[in-house]
């Protein structure tokens, strides 16, 4: 079926040569002799686009378009007209048009028009859907090739902006090819991992990423001065791809002035990934140096409970001995009172703030159905974030602070991966819960080779309870699942959103620091 559109000119006679041209590049023109009778013809005709001239007797062009907009507020509406005085384009725009043409409009002129507006959804899908089947086979070969850091790095932030484009379309078969090979890349990635991992803890090699523990003395400190002020926003479980999602909501506001992306330490988890980012220490290091600031796997309470202070103690030692602030925003009751005491921080030269909402989504996916059901896939998880994140505290102090231009930095911990894959495993009753990393002894049953092993953990700096404690990290999309039982877990956290073990999703974090515009 032929696009429909309905032109509104007082000298549509004028317009035949016009209509013949649309004619023979697919479109059907119904015309109109005025206003009234284009929303007359709208009660009947099912139509595409609307064109309408801002110069007609009786109901102005201006007139017409607001009383469509009542009834049919979403088909797309261009404006053509004679004038160029600028309050009527200005009322045109803020009417919410589609387009906005100056006679004498040329055919192509309206082609073009068309195609932006009618058209627009399948030449993006077959454009984005040839140039990934082209791209396919190059990336393919780069996943399967001995990558560096940085070239992982790039891969992986390519891999995401093709989600993001083929989000879009639409197109279940390229989402699906897509998929897979994001998979293919994560089992490479995984062995990546496991192959340099102790190395880059230890400061071996020539080549190491910026870990937990370092981001902030690399990306940060080097920025705090006395008599300035800035703001570090942690993102709980915000991944790459969600950071992606919001940035065009602060588009207006900020610039971004570094994007990098850093890698959590192991495991990928608060607990560790967390309390490292704020002492700027290897877990096991946090435990010996301060005890009193470090629960173990089998304590009780919550086991981020010192980051202020170990935030406190990792200033002191780089020499940064000023005023700073820290606060965690579980609620948006509480996300009000530390906004409404911003005047006060503006004098601190850095500030802290962490918001739990992306972690909580994440948890509450397992536990509540409706949660579930809103960010049951990749797509929908990021429409969430980008939801919350519109409609936040955040991003009211993210305004405020633009205005004020004051530099701003976000970060997070870890990311999240959707998994689907389960392994049978057998351990004592005190293995901790999570799902993509567990603790426990030489006693653990586990498929071995499917697993990143660190038998030793003082080689990756994690505390131990036991002499026979070790950690095993699940990569790809595994979880652990108990052999006891294995259908009960299957059931309840398959295609769940977990945290803790080896994928690009999990380890690969954004840094980003924006200036204001």
């Amino acid at each position: 079926m032929n696009a429909r559109i309905l032109w509104a000119d007082d000298e549509i006679d004028l317009l035949k040569p016009h209509i013949l041209f649309l004619k023979t590049k697919g479109y059907d023109v119904i015309p109109a002799l005025s206003g009234r009778e284009a929303i007359d013809i709208l009660e009947k005709e099912f139509i595409n686009i609307i064109f309408l001239d801002e110069n007609m007797p009786g109901l102005s062009g201006l007139e017409t378009l607001q009383q469509i907009k009542k009834t049919h507020p979403h088909i797309p509406i261009v404006m053509i007209t004679k004038s160029e005085e600028e309050h009527i384009m200005e009322d045109a725009i803020g009417s919410n048009i589609a387009d906005y043409l100056i006679k004498p409009v040329n055919p192509n002129q309206i082609l073009l028009c068309l195609k932006k507006n009618i058209d627009k959804k399948n030449l993006v899908t077959t454009k984005v859907t040839v140039d990934y089947q082209q791209a396919f086979r190059e990336l393919s070969m780069r996943i399967s090739d001995h990558l560096s850091i940085q070239e992982w790095s790039d891969l992986y932030k390519e891999l995401v902006n093709w989600e993001l484009q083929i989000e879009k379309i639409e197109d279940e078969g390229v989402a699906e090819m897509l998929a897979a090979q994001k998979e293919e890349a994560n089992i490479q990635f995984a062995k990546f991992v496991q192959a340099h991992y102790l190395n880059w803890v230890n400061g071996r090699g020539s080549e190491k990423p910026i870990q937990s523990h370092t981001v902030l003395k690399d990306k940060m400190f080097p920025f705090l001065e006395e008599g300035k002020t800035a703001f570090l926003f942690v993102i709980d479980n915000l991944r790459y791809d969600q950071w992606r999602s919001i940035y065009p909501i602060l588009h207006d506001y900020y610039y971004t002035d570094d994007e990098t992306l850093c890698y959590s330490i192991l495991p990928t988890a608060t607990h560790y990934a967390r309390n490292a980012l704020f002492s700027g220490l290897m877990p096991s290091v946090i435990a010996k140096k301060y005890p009193q600031m470090w629960l173990n796997e089998s304590d009780n309470g919550s086991k981020n409970q010192f980051e202020e202070q170990l935030l406190g103690e990792y200033l002191k030692r780089y020499g940064k001995n000023f005023k700073y602030s820290y606060a965690k925003i579980l609620n948006a009751d509480f996300g009000k009172k530390v906004f409404d005491n911003f005047h006060q921080l503006m004098h601190n030269p850095l500030n802290v703030i962490v918001f739990n909402f992306v972690d909580m989504l994440s948890h509450a996916g397992t536990d509540v159905g409706v949660v579930r059901e809103l960010a049951d896939d990749e797509k929908s998880y990021r429409s969430v974030t980008a939801s919350w994140f519109e409609n936040s505290i955040l991003l009211d102090m993210l305004k405020y602070l633009s205005d004020k231009k004051v530099p701003v930095y976000i970060t997070t911990d870890h990311g999240t991966i959707k998994v689907s894959r389960p392994l049978k495993m057998v351990g004592e009753r005190e293995l901790n819960t999570n799902l993509r990393y567990k603790v426990g002894r030489s006693s653990m049953d586990y498929p071995a080779r499917e697993v990143f092993e660190i038998k030793n953990p003082d080689e990756a700096f994690l505390p131990k309870e036991s002499m026979t404690q070790r950690f095993i990290f699940a990569t790809r999309n595994d979880f652990f699942a108990y052999q006891n039982n294995f259908n009960q877990y299957v059931n309840l956290y398959k295609n769940t959103f977990q945290h803790g073990g080896i994928s690009m999703e999990e380890m690969m974090i954004p840094f980003v620091k924006l200036l204001p515009k």
